[in-house]
Order: C-alpha cells, then sequence, then structure tokens
C-alpha cells in the first residue's frame, strides 16, 4: 500500500535583506518630508510583520517614484552628512582631557561632583554637589548619575539612572566633558 502526502504550498518567507530595503525606503520617505512620522511608524510595523513580498510592495509603493540621479544625491548628501558628524566628535574627542578608571580592586565607588568630599571633586556651575559615582561591578564599569541638575551623558546620551561604560567612551558630568581612559 503506497500513501502519498501532499503539503500545501506556502509562500517562501521573506529575506531579511527584502525586509531591510523596505524599511530602508520607508526611511528615506521621511527623509524626503514623503512620509509623516506617525504613517512611517504605521508602516514600519507592517513591513515588520508581512508575510509576502506584495505585502511590502504595497507598503512602499508610493515612495518609489525618484528616480536614479535623485537617489544618488540623496546618497552623496547623506553620506557627507555622516562624515562631517563624525569627523567633529573625532577632533572634540581627541581634545578631551582623560578620566582614569580608578583600580577596580578598591570595592568603592568614585563620587563626583562639587562636594569637597568627593573622589573627583569639579568645581563648574553645571555640576551637582553629587552628581554621579563610578563603580567597578560585575567586571564591568557602571556610570550612575545620581539625580543631577544638568544631567550625565555616556557618548552623547544622557544617562538615566545607570550606564556601562568602557575605556575611550566620552562623559559628561553638566558641561564637564572627559574621555575615559585604562591606567
Amino acid at each position: 500500500m503506497t500513501s502519498s502526502f501532499e503539503f500545501p504550498a506556502s509562500p517562501a518567507r521573506l529575506s531579511d535583506a527584502e525586509r531591510d530595503k523596505a524599511l530602508k525606503v520607508l526611511r528615506d520617505g521621511v527623509a524626503m518630508g514623503r512620509l509623516s512620522h506617525d504613517t512611517f511608524v504605521r508602516r514600519m510595523e507592517l513591513a515588520l510583520t508581512a508575510r509576502s513580498s506584495e505585502e511590502l510592495a504595497a507598503l512602499t509603493a508610493d515612495l518609489r517614484t525618484e528616480g536614479r540621479l535623485s537617489r544618488l544625491v540623496f546618497g552623496t548628501v547623506e553620506a557627507m552628512s555622516g562624515f562631517s558628524v563624525r569627523l567633529r566628535r573625532a577632533w572634540q574627542a581627541e581634545r578631551l582631557p582623560k578620566l582614569l578608571l580608578p583600580h577596580p580592586g578598591s570595592g568603592h565607588p568614585l563620587r563626583i561632583g562639587r562636594d569637597p568630599a568627593s573622589g573627583l571633586r569639579l568645581n563648574h556651575e553645571t555640576v551637582s554637589r553629587v552628581h554621579a559615582e563610578l563603580r567597578h561591578q560585575g567586571g564591568m564599569w557602571v556610570l550612575r548619575d545620581l539625580g543631577s541638575t544638568n544631567g550625565t551623558t555616556v557618548n552623547g546620551r544622557r544617562v538615566i539612572g545607570a550606564a556601562v561604560v568602557r575605556e575611550g567612551d566620552q562623559v559628561a558630568f553638566g558641561q564637564v566633558s572627559f574621555r575615559l581612559s585604562a591606567p
């Protein structure tokens, strides 16, 4: 007795490359002002859950009117603007004073602030009396903002609570910036 199994043909799964291409078209649509932020967010959600190429094509059909020349121009402008931002950050980063990470075996956090009892006293009006602390914890360095008025940032992003930091990171307490360095 011979039995045959037949399985219904299912459409091929979308590749990550197809999905990424559709997301890039949507991002470009927002950048060129052709999509509102809300429309972009909704279409992005739909693109991430799409099951077929046709669904992706429907999400980007009204955005593919730019020609080869405009894609070239927008790509060049995007690359140049990204280069200038990276160049400015690199230039500023190399000019920052270094903040040496304390020896990990001390077990005590390094307190940072205007308070005379701080391990790192920064006498600047944008630094709070008790601004932040740097602690070696679980094999990594953790920078914790202690409710400062003007904030603590790591690589330009504000620290809410705590953040893991590494050698080479740019940290700022108020408007006072440093580059972390290992001893």
